[in-house]
């Protein structure tokens, strides 16, 4: 028999993720991966709403939902 515990060591779960995210100038919503390789910007007013460092982002803005 396999516990749960010894299951989940034997699949990893990524770390990185889909976030929902909205712009605070704009209000406009859009969805951003969370270790982006390069800075997103709002694609309405042109904020920088994430700033690559390498590993997982900085985000800039407000999270709204974290989707997996």
């Amino acid at each position: 028999m396999v516990h749960k515990r010894e299951e989940k060591a034997i699949i990893p779960q990524p770390k990185s993720r889909f976030l929902r995210v909205k712009c605070l100038n704009c209000g406009n919503q859009q969805i951003i991966f969370g270790c982006s390789a390069t800075d997103v910007e709002c694609l309405v007013c042109g904020k920088t709403l994430l700033q690559s460092t390498g590993g997982k982002a900085r985000i800039l803005t407000k999270i709204l939902e974290v989707l997996s």
